[in-house]
């Protein structure tokens, strides 16, 4: 399995996602600008321009039209994916750090940093069905319509608040019905994304002990995992928010992401950032770990970052994944044949 080295960023990589379709990967990094890549041989389509500030997160829609991302500028931008022009801005009075299309893409969930005073805070934004003819109508008779359109995309639906510490990750639960939230205190919440009330959070004893990396859902939405810096990840159901699975490993997780094809999950991590410059690479467990997600066995591992892993992503057909590091590299995998055959 010979990796394909894409070198696009100039600064850590942050994540990654792919489209639904599998053939773009979207790569997000300290460097101010999402870059999108042909996910078959790596190759660069173009960059988004327009943060000024790191991008911590982004989403793509269903139908591969919109990107969205995050950022430390203390905006959220909406994006037309294929022509890289930027659809809207959502502003906010801190760092944006984590955002999520929903189940049709007409909202979104983002989620901002403590910040000067301000507690982290989660926010529901209405998503327009197609902002370009706002700015067409906003444009031919602007006087009436500063007031009908501009709020529609720009103010929250929801905003809920209550943790503490930096909320890293928020996605939506199933059919929108709720809202899933992990972070630097270790509690996972699950919100109901009408009224904003908490309706279950992770039990203290058996949850993680140190903050919340990263969270990915299953490809059915049935269940998801987390990673921690306590160097552990688990898998809960997403309703009833029931420990499933526990997988230790022996360096804080970064990231963590399942396969959709088989029962494999894949942790990345490593140590601090601060400590990797005396760190021979060998000896800094920078490498993707892979386990068995039901007998929770590691089965292997693919090195060659320089640096900690930040970012993982699955292609939706399960042939390949993409791992990005501290290093400012993306390294995409495709499978051999026989990684379908590992039998344990």
């Amino acid at each position: 399995m010979r990796p394909i080295l894409m070198k696009g960023h100039e600064r850590p990589l942050t994540f990654l996602k792919y489209n639904r379709d599998g053939d773009l990967l979207f790569s997000c990094a300290k460097d101010h600008t999402p870059t999108v890549w042909f996910a078959d041989n790596g190759e660069r389509l173009g960059t988004y321009r327009g943060h000024n500030g790191a991008v911590w997160c982004c989403d793509v829609s269903r139908d591969s039209s919109r990107l969205i991302t995050g950022s430390a500028d203390q905006t959220a931008m909406l994006w037309d994916v294929q022509t890289g022009t930027q659809l809207h801005t959502f502003t906010f009075d801190s760092p944006a750090r984590s955002v999520d299309f929903s189940v049709g893409d007409k909202l979104a969930v983002i989620t901002t940093d403590p910040f000067m005073g301000l507690t982290s805070a989660i926010h529901v934004k209405r998503i327009s069905k197609d902002p370009s003819e706002h700015v067409c109508l906003f444009c031919l008779c602007a006087d009436i319509l500063v007031v009908e359109i501009v709020p529609e995309i720009s103010e929250s639906v929801l905003v809920l608040k209550g943790p503490q510490g930096r909320i890293n990750r928020a996605v939506w639960g199933p059919l929108n019905k709720t809202i899933i939230s992990a972070g630097e205190d270790a509690v996972i919440r699950i919100w109901d994304a009408e009224t904003g009330k908490i309706l279950k959070e992770s039990d203290k004893e058996i949850g993680h002990k140190k903050g919340i990396t990263s969270l990915q859902k299953s490809v059915d939405g049935s269940h998801f995992i987390t990673g921690s810096l306590d160097k552990s990840a688990k898998l809960w159901d997403i309703r009833t928010l029931t420990l499933i699975k526990n997988y230790t490993t022996e360096r804080p997780v970064n990231a963590v992401t399942m396969s959709p094809l088989l029962n494999h999950v894949v942790l990345g991590g490593g140590q601090d950032a601060s400590a990797v410059t005396t760190t021979d690479h060998r000896a800094g467990k920078f490498e993707a770990k892979f386990y068995d997600k039901i007998l929770t066995e590691e089965i292997g591992g693919v090195k060659g970052h320089f640096g900690p892993i930040n970012a993982l992503a699955f292609n939706p057909d399960g042939k390949s994944f993409a791992s990005g590091g501290e290093d400012g590299y993306v390294r995409l995998h495709h499978f051999d044949q026989d990684y379908f055959n590992i039998k344990i």
